[in-house]
Parts: C-alpha cells; structure tokens; sequence
C-alpha cells in the first residue's frame, strides 16, 4: 500500500505503539472488571471502576493537549504513558501475589490504579494523534484512519480474549504481569520513531488560554462539534460492555473466558469494517453515513439487551461493532482534516474527553441505570437514548448531516 511504502517504518511503529497499549489496557480492563466483581458481586462497583478512571482523565485531558502541542517531544509523552501504564499493571500483579495490601484493602489499591491510569490515558491519544499527522500526508488521512482503526479494533479484539483466557486458565497475576510486558513494549516501539517533529513555538500563550483557543475552535465549529456530541452520548448511553460481567456470571452462567469472548465481539466487527474501509474509503454523504452508522448501533444494543443466549448476544455485539466501525473511522477523518496542524494535540484531548471519557462515564451509567432499573432493561434503555441522541444531531447540526469528506480538504 502507499502508506507503507513511503512512511514505512515510522507509521509502522507508530501503529505497533497503538496495538500494544490496547492489549495491555484491555488485559487489564477484563481482569480488574473480574476481580472487582469476584470481591464485590455489586453491578455498581464495575460502574465505579469507569468513573474512577474518567474523572483524572477529564481533569488532566486539556493540560495533556496543551503540553502535547507546546512541550517536548510528541514520543517523550506517549513513551512516559505507556511506562506509567506499566508500572500500574506491576502494581496489581505485586497486589494479587500479596506483595502488597489485603483482602480488605484489595479493592481501593485497584481503583487507585484505575484513577492513575486515567491520567496516564490523557496523554495517549493526544501523542498518537500529532505524530500521525506527522509522519502521514493529508491525502492519506481517510485510507491510514481505517487502518488505525483496524489495528485498535485488532487490539480490542485480542486484548480482552488473551485476558479472559489467562484469567480463566492461568491467574490473574500472569494476566497484570502481560499487561506490564506489553506497555515496555509499547514504550520501546514509541520511543524508537525516527521523525523530525516541528520545533515547539518559542511565544506559546499560557495554558489555560491555549486551551480557550482549543475549546473555542470545537465549539464554534458545527461539524466538529456534531461529530463529537454524536459520539459521546451514543457511547455514553449505549455503551453496554462495562455491565458484560454481570451478563455473564448471572443470565449465561459463563466463566471469564466467556466475558473475554463477548468484550471482543464488537471489535470483530469493527476490524472487518476497517479492512473494508481502508479499500474503500467513504468519501460521499459522509454525514450520512455517521449518523446512519450511530442508529444502527443503538439499534443492536437494544438487540443485545434482549438476547437470552450467549451466542445471539455475541452475534449483536459484533453486528454493533460493524456500525461502530463505519462511526469510528468517519469521525476519526473528519477531525484529523478539519483540524489546524497547530492544535492538533488539544483538539484530540478534546475528543478524548467527549469519547474517552464517556466510555468510563458510561460505564458508570450502566452501573447505576442496572442499579435502578434492572440489568437488562437498563441496556434496552440506553439503545433507546442513542436512537434519540442521532435525531436530535441530525436536526442541530445539519453542517454535519449535509458533510461531503471534499469540503475539508
């Protein structure tokens, strides 16, 4: 492909930075999920867990993007969050083996862990996005953006099967120790990237007004903002993976290689719709197309909701990840053309903070909303919200609904 003839090596490792710390990371989201609800039994705590990881992580997110566009080195950032990530991970490796803490204690060493990996998560997204846009031209934004979008969906295909499988069958220690092997991985692949990066501008403006300049730009601009909005709140309440546990310990009756299973399943269908898109690439009625593909989602997680075997839940969670796919990497080209080079990293802590965040704060949705209504009617109502949350973007932003991909160029 022409990406890899001309960028080879760079974008290559940059792509190998991405896949290692999603399998560390999603490793490491199944067994604390596990653990959590191995101690507790309580559809709240599993809601906890995201809350305590998205409440760092949109404290830090656009301190994260400024640093990221005005300081250092754009690889020094992505390395220091993918060592910190590691240290984490041996933290709750030492904590299984009882190296540290007690069975009291167990549960706030893991949300402390979680809070901290919140704030190492800010700096991640930020790093992957200017280096991108670095090391590749703008015409191949849409191709490389499925491709991206095929090696996180690789990951997040992997990373919770090889969790759940190494919970099931060997430990939880041995799965928190491959997370810490992954992240020096990850932390090797970054650091080794041979690029000139632009110099940081020598006048930058303080923080907080860099990041006024930021928010001013997502905000008074309707396609970007649109695409953001639509995004958060489809995750925010169609997000049904965090409560994946309960579903399994108590309506399939399944071990952890089964919640290993089910966590991948939507990004079985987000890597087909990668492959698929990275030959050929949406570039008509792309507003459409974003919208149509967030319906479609809220669609199958009211499907999921109502399955009562194993096999048809994993069969809709797949089917949603095929429309999440086509949402992912169209949102993903949008903002990676719409974007000024120089605020590329405050603009992507921005959309770290409008999806990012609302993975975690979902969960804590999910968690509650289970809570109050029930697990199963708590997920049939989250899909109902995501259908309604594409009605109300598509009446508001008819920039976005109307976007053809040759107006950004």
């Amino acid at each position: 492909m022409h990406i890899f003839t001309r960028h080879h090596h760079a974008f290559l490792k940059l792509l190998s930075f991405r896949m290692l710390m999603v399998l560390a990371y999603q490793i490491m989201a199944v067994a604390v999920g596990w653990h959590i609800y191995e101690i507790t039994h309580d559809t709240l705590a599993l809601g906890l867990i995201g809350l305590a990881e998205v409440v760092p992580y949109f404290t830090c997110a656009l301190f994260a993007g400024h640093a990221v566009d005005h300081y250092c080195s754009r690889r020094f950032f992505g390395t220091l969050a993918a060592v910190a990530l590691g240290v984490n991970a041996l933290t709750l490796t030492m904590l299984t083996m009882g190296l540290i803490g007690d069975i009291a204690s167990a549960s706030y060493w893991i949300y402390g862990s979680i809070m901290l990996t919140g704030i190492e998560r800010a700096f991640i997204a930020p790093s992957y996005s200017t280096l991108f846009a670095i090391i590749l031209p703008r015409e191949e934004y849409a191709r490389a953006s499925a491709i991206g979008s095929s090696v996180f969906q690789a990951g997040l295909i992997a990373g919770p099967a090889i969790g759940g499988l190494l919970v099931g069958f060997a430990s939880k220690t041995f799965a928190y120790s491959m997370a810490t092997t992954l992240c020096v991985a990850a932390a090797i692949a970054m650091w080794s990237i041979k690029i000139d990066e632009p110099a940081a501008p020598t006048d930058s403006p303080s923080v907080f007004t860099s990041i006024g300049e930021g928010l001013r730009f997502v905000f008074n601009n309707q396609i970007v903002w649109g695409a953001l909005s639509l995004d958060m709140f489809a995750v925010l309440f169609g997000g049904a993976v965090a409560m994946l546990p309960a579903f399994i310990h108590d309506i399939y009756h399944y071990g952890p290689e089964g919640l290993g299973i089910l966590r991948a399943a939507p990004a079985i269908g987000s890597i087909m719709t990668g492959i698929w898109l990275s030959r050929n690439p949406i570039n008509l009625h792309a507003g459409r197309w974003l919208l149509a593909s967030v319906a479609g989602f809220g669609l199958c997680i009211i499907c999921f909701g109502l399955s009562t075997y194993i096999w048809m839940a994993g069969a809709m969670l797949v089917l949603s990840g095929i429309f999440d796919g086509v949402s992912v990497v169209m949102r993903t080209t949008i903002l990676q053309l719409a974007t000024p080079d120089a605020m590329r990293g405050r603009v992507s802590a921005i959309n770290g903070i409008f999806i990012g965040s609302s993975n975690e704060l979902g969960a804590f949705e999910s968690g509650l909303a289970a809570r109050l209504l029930g697990l199963v009617p708590s997920v049939i109502f989250g899909g109902m919200m995501t259908l309604g949350i594409v009605a109300v973007t598509a009446k508001a932003a008819p920039q976005l609904r109307k976007l053809e991909l040759h107006q950004l160029h």
